[in-house]
C-alpha cells in the first residue's frame, strides 16, 4: 500500500523564485533565507518520497474569475511552468502521477468532496516556488507532483475546517492505493501578509508563531479559526494560511 510519511509546509513568495532563477541566492539578502532551508532540503533528500501532493493557490494562470473551483485536482501526466507575464520560470516540467490522482479523485469524491478533476493545467510560482526551495534547481523534478490547487484568492474560500477535514480523506485514499509509495503532502502559501491597500507589507509575527505552534498543538482548534481572524490579524492574503491545514489534516 501506500504510505504517507510526511508533511512539509512552505511559503511560495514569486520573488524567491525570481532570486533563484537570476542567480542571486547567494547574494546578502537572501543568503539567511536560502539557508534556513537547508535542513528541510537534506531531510527530503534523506527521505527520497515518490510522490509529492502539493497544495497551493493558482494566481489567474490556470483559472480565472470566469471558473473558480474550491478544490482542483491536477491527474495529467504533466504540467508545465505558466507563463505568469515574463515567460515561464525557467524550472524543469512538474511530472504527475496519473494513477494516484485518479484513485484520489474517485475517493475523494466518494468521500463527499467535491473535486474539480483537471487534466490540462499550468502551474505557476504556487506550486514551483515550493519545489524550488525543497528541492533545489535539478534538471528533473526528484519526484511525481499531483497539484491540488484551493481557492484562497476569490470570496469565499474554503473553511480551515473543510481543509483540515480534505487532508484527513487525502490520508485514507493514499492508505487505500494499492502500490509501494512513500508519499508526501506540502501545504503551501504566505503566512501575515498583505499585498495591497494602506496594511501592504504587514506582518504579524506573533500571529504566525501562534499559528505554528498550533498547527503542531491543536490543529483541529486551529481548523476552527474564522476567516475573517486570518484577514484581520494577519492581512488578506494570510487566508492561504488554510492550505497548511491540508498538511497537517493529512498527518
Amino acid at each position: 500500500m501506500a504510505r504517507l510519511i510526511a508533511g512539509a509546509t512552505t511559503s511560495h513568495v514569486p520573488a524567491i523564485g525570481a532570486a533563484l532563477d537570476n542567480g542571486k541566492a547567494n547574494e546578502p539578502y537572501w543568503q539567511p533565507l536560502f539557508k534556513g532551508y537547508e535542513p528541510s532540503k537534506k531531510w527530503l533528500a534523506e527521505i527520497k518520497p515518490d510522490v509529492v501532493i502539493l497544495v497551493y493557490n493558482d494566481h489567474a494562470s490556470a483559472f480565472s474569475l470566469e471558473i473558480i473551483p474550491t478544490f482542483a485536482l491536477g491527474c495529467a501526466e504533466s504540467f508545465p511552468p505558466a507563463d505568469e507575464g515574463w515567460g515561464p520560470r525557467p524550472v524543469p516540467t512538474v511530472k504527475g502521477h496519473p494513477e494516484l490522482a485518479w484513485h484520489l479523485a474517485e475517493q475523494l469524491i466518494l468521500d463527499e468532496f467535491d473535486m474539480t478533476i483537471v487534466n490540462k493545467m499550468d502551474v505557476d510560482h504556487g506550486l514551483t516556488v515550493p519545489l524550488s526551495l525543497m528541492f533545489g534547481q535539478p534538471d528533473a523534478w526528484p519526484c511525481k507532483v499531483i497539484p491540488l490547487a484551493v481557492n484562497v484568492v476569490q470570496y469565499p474560500p474554503p473553511t480551515g475546517r473543510r481543509c483540515y477535514n480534505l487532508g484527513q480523506a487525502i490520508a485514507r485514499a493514499v492508505a487505500s492505493f494499492p502500490e509501494d509509495l512513500k508519499v508526501v503532502v506540502f501545504g503551501t502559501g504566505g503566512m501575515s501578509h498583505q499585498l495591497q491597500g494602506p496594511r501592504a507589507g504587514l506582518i504579524n509575527r506573533d500571529f504566525d508563531k501562534a499559528f505554528l505552534d498550533r498547527l503542531v498543538s491543536d490543529p483541529a482548534g486551529q481548523a476552527m479559526v474564522p476567516h475573517i481572524d486570518y484577514v484581520r490579524e494577519a492581512g488578506s492574503e494570510a487566508i492561504e494560511l488554510v492550505m497548511w491545514l491540508v498538511m497537517r489534516g493529512a498527518l
